[in-house]
């Protein structure tokens, strides 16, 4: 999820927190708490420091180890251990529950995201990602915020309002799965051009009732499409190119980066005077006809490199991201 989302389900788990006895009451506790669920709901995204060393790094390890198994516990124990020197008086342990469903809950609302996260580390490095939920969530967020002012405003209490929001958002992660099962299963038969071995993957957006269509074919070609109210429309297709430059791009570290995070990358290449332009595309992230999620690598006659780039940018802006004027 983006960050205000994660923030408001801290301020909301904080609420929840008052269930707690232990919690309820001693303001102390309260605050600490507070603190705690606020803290555990960002801190897995503190690997975002990692764009200091630049955006192949980035990439490649945002939501990795610090959204693996091992770190929920190494986050807990630090929060926890960082507001126990100076508050060592409170009850820890249920400090540390609280705190620990914090970071949980912000991993495992992560995993419905397009972007998905590295949860099952160290078993294994395999992205995992539903699709189910968009990033940024208007109900999740909107709902969180009524029951946040409600709480403070006292128009009813913390044991009541947030023990509801959580059960109305479990029965809506539960209607959102189950609805992108079934409308993902059924689209081979709204595609008049389905072919055995055509693998769908159905992606989220801001409008509930409108969904991204991924269709990779057996040739390894992409179509891109989009799901409105039930109806099924094909955009665009994209044809995956074979040449030596692509090959040869495949050996630089920002290439390496988007590859080793998607299994829906395709490559495109230009020829220019000067060389190669090898652009590789995410096309799981489709926006305003144009695919923002990319690395470019520029090679000369010889597949030595010129200049490369890796993250997200528009078409207009790509150019300003080069050194080489790609003309």
């Amino acid at each position: 999820m983006d960050t205000g989302t994660h923030l408001v389900i801290g301020l909301g788990l904080a609420g929840l927190a008052q269930i707690d006895p232990v919690v309820a009451s001693s303001s102390a506790m309260t605050t600490a708490v507070l603190i705690g669920t606020v803290a555990g709901s960002q801190i897995p995204d503190i690997d975002g420091l990692l764009r200091l060393k630049g955006n192949a790094a980035y990439i490649r390890n945002h939501r990795g180890r610090s959204h693996s198994l091992p770190a929920l516990f190494v986050w807990t124990a630090l929060i926890t251990g960082a507001i126990g020197l100076f508050a060592h008086t409170l009850p820890l342990a249920h400090l540390a529950l609280w705190v620990g469903i914090a970071v949980c809950f912000h991993v495992f609302t992560d995993l419905f995201n397009t972007y998905g996260t590295q949860a099952l580390r160290p078993f294994s490095e395999k992205w995992v990602s539903w699709n189910i939920i968009h990033i940024f969530d208007p109900f999740i967020f909107l709902s969180h915020l009524a029951a946040l002012l409600m709480w403070s405003f006292r128009v009813a209490p913390p044991t009541v309002l947030f023990p509801t929001l959580y059960a109305l958002l479990a029965l809506y992660y539960i209607w959102r799965s189950i609805d992108h099962y079934l409308l993902e299963k059924g689209l081979r038969h709204k595609d008049a051009g389905y072919a055995p071995g055509d693998h769908y993957m159905l992606g989220t957006t801001l409008n509930l009732y409108v969904w991204n269509v991924v269709k990779r074919r057996q040739d390894g070609s992409f179509q891109l499409g989009e799901l409105r109210n039930g109806k099924l429309k094909w955009v665009d297709t994209i044809r995956c190119v074979e040449h030596p430059a692509v090959e040869a791009s495949k050996k630089h570290q920002d290439i390496q980066a988007l590859l080793y995070f998607s299994s829906y990358a395709c490559a495109e290449m230009k020829e220019h005077a000067w060389g190669y332009e090898v652009r590789w595309v995410d096309v799981r992230y489709r926006h305003r006809k144009q695919y923002p999620f990319i690395a470019v690598l520029l090679l000369d006659h010889n597949y030595e490199t010129l200049d490369s780039y890796v993250g997200w940018v528009s078409d207009s802006r790509l150019g300003k991201k080069l050194r080489v004027d790609m003309h």
